[in-house]
């Protein structure tokens, strides 16, 4: 492609305001998208990055300032407007329909049609097909979607907008759950759209990808537009400070352990197909990461610790007693905690309250026989709600209306609440922004400082190094090596990874 500078921008907006009532959700839009550019739009939850997509994909008409698009004004009376238009959007939690196979998924509303006017779904399964080797991954266009890994589901969406030949498409979290091998053959999807000429908006909270991928970046702080600058222009530093309009503190607030006794042991787990002969310990104040690609059975692993999954062989034991596995209720009544890699659907019960959800765990304390102490349930949710600095309206406010970073604090709170031996984190700060993934950090080495045992799987190796006391690395269902802290390198844990050493 030429320079992008050389060419008119596809989509303008400037100004471009959104009001729900008296809240002012977007103050001032402003941003430019080239063809054959790669643009990255940060801030943090709650900066109006959201607010400002759905004004894009035509969820939302704006209240002000001007939108245009191909050189017209535009303000989309709805997402199918702008789907016509070009305008392809993949949003950070899947909206697939699970009783559908993948590629009804992909297709859907817009199947290939024999003369009959009947499905040719022959046609449709070799158009997905098609997609997916060019995206470079293995999905059965026949499987039903139900089921799908994050990962998976989130190659279907980017499946999806391929599909429609779209000159704008806007990816929204694309790699927070996706392997560093994903991530290159993503990436390497980005490069090619470009060279085709469609403008890509891409939203991360990953800078290290930003720098990577894209040639300029927008900030957004409150609400508003605070600057856009070509990448090359810009540090890591400097990014953060205009998002957070201050400096930053440590993003990986680890300090020094003095380790207890064991809480945890894994003794030669196995379930047949998924993982095999797995041992290790954590230690009480011990921040223990376990590492991989996707698809190594990191999280299998977790599930069947805390007994969501039942495993063929091996054993679980808490401060040296066996756990039956098979239960979630006996791992609890144990002291281990659970936060999962989807927060939406197995984290929270999304239409509860704030308070409902950070008692979850908490019931037996909380209630006498089926009677509930409400007065009891609101004291600890506020307390936690305090102790996590959770931004909300009220305690009753429904999950489904937080960030995804306060999601996130509302899940830690209600197993920081059961007072647990252990607890288990997978993906802490998946789809959060770097402020909030700093607050994380520093409540998991809160935990860890005040004697929790803290087992973490991440995908992200910044974390995993910045935050373990040592590494455990999965390949293909086996613990290919154990790592010390000191010795933990970005090198030593890809090359266990990936069956180098």
């Amino acid at each position: 492609m030429s320079d992008v500078q050389t060419v008119e921008p596809i989509l303008v907006m400037k100004n471009v305001s959104k009001s729900f009532g008296a809240v002012i959700a977007l103050a001032d839009g402003s941003i430019e998208l080239y063809p054959g550019e790669a643009h990255a739009l940060l801030g943090e939850n709650g900066a109006g990055k959201s607010t400002l997509v759905k004004i894009i994909a035509g969820v939302y008409q704006s209240d002000g300032g001007t939108y245009t698009y191909d050189g017209k004004a535009r303000n989309f009376r709805g997402p199918h407007d702008s789907q016509e238009a070009g305008i392809a959007v993949i949003y950070q939690e899947p909206t697939l329909f699970d009783d559908l196979n993948v590629a009804e998924n992909i297709y859907l509303g817009r199947q290939p049609l024999r003369i009959g006017r009947t499905i040719n779904r022959r046609e449709m399964r070799r158009q997905a097909r098609a997609i997916f080797e060019q995206l470079g991954v293995d999905i059965d266009p026949n499987r039903k979607a139900k089921g799908l890994s994050v990962a998976d589901q989130q190659m279907v969406e980017i499946a999806k907008a391929l599909s429609k030949d779209a000159r704008v498409v806007v990816m929204d979290e694309p790699t927070a759950a996706l392997s560093p091998e994903e991530v290159r053959r993503l990436f390497t999807v980005v490069n090619n759209l470009r060279e085709r000429g469609v403008a890509i908006l891409f939203i991360s909270h990953r800078l290290e990808e930003v720098f990577e991928i894209c040639q300029r970046v927008t900030i957004m702080r409150d609400g508003a537009f605070v600057r856009t600058d070509l990448i090359g222009d810009l540090t890591i530093n400097e990014i953060v400070r205009s998002m957070v309009g201050r400096e930053l503190g440590l993003l990986f607030p680890k300090t020094e352990i003095r380790a207890g006794g064991e809480v945890l042991r894994v003794e030669r787990l196995t379930r047949e197909g998924t993982f095999y002969d797995i041992s290790f310990t954590v230690n009480a104040g011990e921040i223990v990461g376990l590492s991989g690609l996707v698809g190594s059975g990191r999280t299998e692993i977790a599930r069947a610790i805390f007994g969501i999954d039942r495993y063929d062989a091996g054993g679980v034991y808490i401060n040296g007693a066996k756990l039956k596995g098979g239960s979630p209720l006996r791992a609890m009544h144990a002291g281990i905690g659970f936060v999962p890699e989807d927060r939406r659907q197995q984290g929270l019960v999304m239409d509860y309250g704030i308070d409902h959800n950070v008692a979850l765990a908490s019931l037996r304390r909380l209630s006498r026989g089926l009677f509930l102490f409400r007065w009891a349930e609101d004291k600890l949710a506020a307390d936690w709600a305090l102790r996590l600095h959770l931004k909300f309206g009220k305690l009753s406010d429904e999950a489904n209306t937080l960030s995804g970073g306060n999601q996130q604090k509302v899940v830690l709170a209600k197993w920081l609440a059961g007072q647990p031996k252990l607890i288990i984190v997978d993906e802490p700060t998946r789809g959060i922004d770097v402020g909030t993934k700093s607050e994380v950090h520093r409540i998991i080495d809160e935990l860890a400082q005040s004697g929790v045992a803290v087992l973490m799987i991440s995908s992200e190796l910044p974390e995993v190094l910045g935050m373990a006391d040592r590494v455990l690395v999965m390949r293909e269902g086996r613990l290919a090596a154990t790592i010390d802290r000191a010795d933990a390198t970005q090198e030593s844990v890809m090359m266990a990874s990936t069956g180098q050493v």
